[in-house]
């Protein structure tokens, strides 16, 4: 599938794993590199606005020489409740707050995604909504001290324990919160022409 892009130079700007692994769930061959920036925004940005921003200052600080047949692929994550912006913990205390902060509540996991080519730019994004039960301060410890919330928005991974015994339900695509919206990035894919 995609062989639209089978002679294209497929580069995805990210040091998540998650993002690599559900990358190769597409079939595609690919090599990872990380962005040359710092991963800040501007305050006055809201919602989407961020990872979208997150996700173009990624594609556009791309250390990789592009050339003719390469495709950038940048993603960025961030959790949204009560309209504040949730990004990776800072350490185990702060991933606790964080934990207690989305216990039995909703929150919006918005993923930004930026493609990019030398002579094109498309970035688009996807919301899930996300119903948590609250997890009591048994399990949230259990949960920081065995996993590694760090790396994660929200200081979550759906795929892991807490995302077994903890989500109630979700509206949206379920890959879109461990980091990358494989269904609408296909989409976008297939409609990628070599030379864009």
């Amino acid at each position: 599938m995609l062989d639209n892009l089978k002679h294209t130079d497929i580069v995805l700007v990210s040091h998540s794993p998650r993002r690599r692994q559900l990358l190769k769930k597409l079939g595609l061959h690919f090599h990872v590199t990380s962005a040359t920036c710092e991963e800040n925004f501007p305050s006055n940005l809201k919602g989407e606005e961020i990872p979208l921003f997150l996700s173009n200052l990624k594609a556009e600080n791309c250390p990789e020489q592009i050339k003719d047949n390469t495709l950038i692929i940048a993603a960025d994550t961030v959790v949204l409740i009560d309209g504040q912006i949730l990004g990776k913990p800072a350490d185990k205390n702060e991933a606790m707050i964080m934990l207690r902060q989305i216990s039995g509540t909703s929150h919006q996991v918005i993923t930004g995604v930026t493609l990019k080519s030398i002579y094109y730019k498309k970035s688009f994004s996807s919301t899930t909504r996300v119903n948590f039960y609250p997890p009591n301060e048994d399990e949230i410890n259990y949960y920081v001290k065995k996993y590694k919330p760090i790396d994660k928005a929200g200081a979550y991974g759906i795929q892991e324990w807490i995302g077994l015994m903890g989500i109630e339900n979700i509206e949206g695509c379920f890959y879109n919160v461990m980091g990358l919206p494989l269904p609408k990035l296909y989409q976008e894919l297939k409609q990628w022409k070599e030379v864009n």
